[in-house]
């Protein structure tokens, strides 16, 4: 009998007291299941030339391309990447068979019996060697001004790169993913963030119609843009297995293959060529945006879009010209990350203004503050800035929270302060809002009301926040309003949870349903009323020249960042982050300083000890015991603070904040360790070695 998945497992303890636990994928029991294993590719680059299998006991299956029944490929953005693997494999982990059976142990012993045979091919697996090569998969431009006549006119041009490394997702429940066949319909269940991204990609590989396919998001045990498009993969492969047996299937990744074989954040090395006046104010930028992709192009295009047009992060630049490209290189593919493709090049730009400051004996902060964007200027897209800009304020805020005025002046050797300045744009980029056109259902049962969403709760507290705004808005108590079960064939598609955009966007249209459903309250007893997305008209833009409003809004933020440095090591301890947020006007400020003190903590770990390297296509830090991530012991004091500028379209003010806490933290810490030891920071991560080796180079 399997338990549904909608219903929290109650249990009574020894004294008579009701404890609920959520059940996760895992806890899941179905009718003789099977479970299943992937076999992976070796080989960073080869042509497969034979495979052998051994002979499957009764009850046993191997299954391969010839069994998927629709297209071979992954739908997203890119459809390239195989589901399961043609004639050639292009990176390490690479799925090429699965082995299905009624015992764990039995089939992952099958899986390793399966022999592969392969024919080397070559391979490239740094972003200079694919430059190279010209193995490119996207190329974008945009510019503003008259770059080549402002460069003509520059008293003085400079140049310099910045870089950044991989990073894992770390989310605490592994990717999993489990279907059965019910009548005529494919069930899968899953921890995911995106439920009709995954309902769209079974439906091609399937070749069934949408009204055949459900699909269940379980509880999920965090994400970080992890679960954006990956999970399709899984379901995919769980739903031939579950039509190719006949039997309930379920998927679950240990922690090595998980690392092994998931998305990461896309390595970045970003170039820039700029000019300053005889006044020492920036007037043109060159900039060159490179992404490693990976295998497979993927989500990577869009990634790398909100990268370029987060390129110029807080400044306003008059004259400008963008280019950004993804490149293809042998190694697991780059996916969606938190920030997703702006931390990378904002790192890069609040570094260059960092660096280019402190070489014209210049206070970095003044530096940065007299290129500041202001309300009515325009972005690098071209699109006017319409909402109110209080960057001022929330430096103000954080340099006296930090007291940054009087450690700047008195720090001791091998001790240092930094700050950063950042934005985010939300919701998603250019016309994406337009084109999903986000729907939502509220529905009104007697005293009780039910929201309809496919914005999921992954840890980030969306749920809590959704239910407070109708219970808010139709001055209910919360506990008359639920959510529905984030099951595609019982809620509508309000748009993936991503971009930042689900209390903007997402609790946006449901504060509006709920002054709807309150004007008719009292008239009528059962009501459902549904809304579907619109961008505020003002907005502009046109996606063949990246021009116009790339975002609806931002939210912008503050960090100012302490470090002590060991003098015989190098380690960096992060002491103190002072973060000051716009982020509208927060909903519930207890989730919300969750969300900022844990994006912080990330962020932090990018930019200093989450190091990991990809030997030709091998990840050398491939479990939890070689890739460090902060623990509660790396955790520095945390001030956080926010200063309310409500935008006029979001639910009660509210804005973006989900992404935006991960961005400020790496520049802020590099800012801190260039303080300490006096010298440029340039790459992401900043490990001891690399400092070793700057001094060193110094002396």
């Amino acid at each position: 009998m399997k338990m549904s998945i909608s219903k929290s497992i109650n249990r009574t303890d020894a004294k008579g007291k009701i404890w609920g636990e959520t059940p996760y994928l895992g806890d899941i029991a179905f009718d003789n299941p099977l479970y299943v294993k992937t076999v992976r590719s070796n080989q960073s680059h080869a042509r497969i030339s034979a495979i052998h299998i051994p002979t499957l006991p009764e009850g046993y299956w191997v299954i391969d391309k010839s069994h998927i029944p629709g297209k071979n490929y992954m739908k997203t953005v890119v459809s390239d990447h195989p589901i399961l693997a043609e004639d050639e494999v292009l990176y390490i982990g690479q799925p090429i068979l699965l082995v299905a059976g009624p015992d764990r142990e039995k089939v992952y012993g099958l899986s390793k019996e399966i022999r592969i045979d392969y024919e080397p091919l070559p391979a490239v697996y740094t972003l200079e060697e694919s430059e190279k090569q010209g193995m490119v998969f996207t190329d974008y431009t945009l510019s503003k001004g008259n770059p080549v006549e402002a460069f003509s006119q520059a008293e003085k041009i400079l140049q310099d790169e910045y870089s950044t490394g991989l990073q894992e997702h770390v989310y605490l429940e592994p990717q999993g993913m489990a279907a059965e066949f019910k009548e005529d319909t494919v069930f899968v269940y899953g921890s995911m963030q995106c439920p009709f991204y995954v309902e769209e990609a079974l439906t091609e590989a399937l070749n069934m119609p949408a009204d055949k396919i459900r699909v269940i998001q379980t509880t999920t045990g965090g994400a970080f843009g992890g679960k954006e498009e990956f999970p399709s993969l899984i379901a995919c492969h769980v739903a031939i297995a579950t039509c190719v047996t006949g039997h309930p299937v379920i998927l679950i990744y240990d922690r090595d293959e998980d690392i092994l074989s998931t998305t990461k954040r896309h390595p970045s090395l970003v170039r820039y060529k700029v000019g300053l006046d005889k006044n020492n104010t920036l007037t043109v930028l060159d900039i060159d945006i490179l992404y490693n992709a990976g295998a497979y192009a993927g989500i990577s295009p869009v990634v790398l879009q909100r990268g370029i047009f987060s390129s110029t992060n807080v400044y306003n630049f008059q004259h400008i010209r963008v280019r950004g490209r993804n490149f293809r290189t042998h190694t697991v593919p780059s996916g969606a990350f938190r920030g997703f493709g702006a931390p990378q090049s904002i790192f890069a730009m609040e570094m260059l203004m960092h660096n280019i400051a402190i070489s014209l004996g210049l206070e970095p902060i003044d530096f940065k503050m007299k290129h500041c964007l202001k309300q009515g200027d325009t972005s690098c897209t071209g699109g006017k800035i319409h909402d109110k800009i209080i960057l001022p304020e929330l430096l103000e805020r954080a340099l006296t929270l930090s007291e940054y005025r009087k450690k700047i002046q008195t720090h001791k050797p091998f001790t240092g302060i930094g700050l950063s300045l950042f934005l985010h744009g939300c919701g998603f980029t250019g016309n994406g809002e337009q084109t999903i056109r986000g729907k939502i259902i509220l529905q009104k049962k007697g005293k009780d009301v039910l929201i309809k969403v496919s914005s999921v709760e992954m840890g980030q507290g969306a749920d809590t926040i959704l239910r407070k705004i109708v219970a808010h808005t139709l001055e209910l108590p919360i506990h008359h309003v639920q959510c529905e079960v984030r099951d595609t064939g019982l809620i509508p598609d309000s748009g993936p949870t991503v971009a930042s955009r689900t209390v903007m966007i997402v609790g946006g249209l449901l504060q509006k349903a709920a002054e709807e459903m309150k004007s008719r309250w009292d008239t009528e007893e059962n009501l459902e009323i549904s809304k579907v997305y619109h961008h505020p008209d003002f907005l502009v833009w046109d996606n063949d020249t990246f021009t116009g409003n790339a975002y609806p809004t931002y939210s912008w933020g503050v960090n100012v960042a302490e470090v002590a440095i060991d003098p015989i090591s190098y380690a960096i301890q992060v002491k103190k982050i002072t973060a000051v947020y716009d982020v509208g006007r927060a909903i519930d400020e207890r989730t919300l300083r969750g969300q900022m003190e844990g994006g912080i903590v990330q962020g932090m770990g990018w930019a200093t000890i989450e190091v990991m390297h990809a030997d030709e296509g091998t990840l050398v830090q491939r479990t939890l015991t070689d890739y460090k991530i902060p623990t509660s012991t790396d955790i520095p004091d945390i001030v956080c603070d926010f200063i309310e500028n409500p935008y006029e379209f979001g639910p009660f003010g509210a804005k973006c904040a989900g992404e935006l806490p991960f961005t400020g933290p790496a520049p802020a810490i590099a800012a801190a360790v260039s303080n300490a030891l006096g010298i440029p920071i340039k790459e992401l991560p900043i490990t001891p070695e690399k400092l070793l080796e700057m001094k060193n180079d110094e002396d």
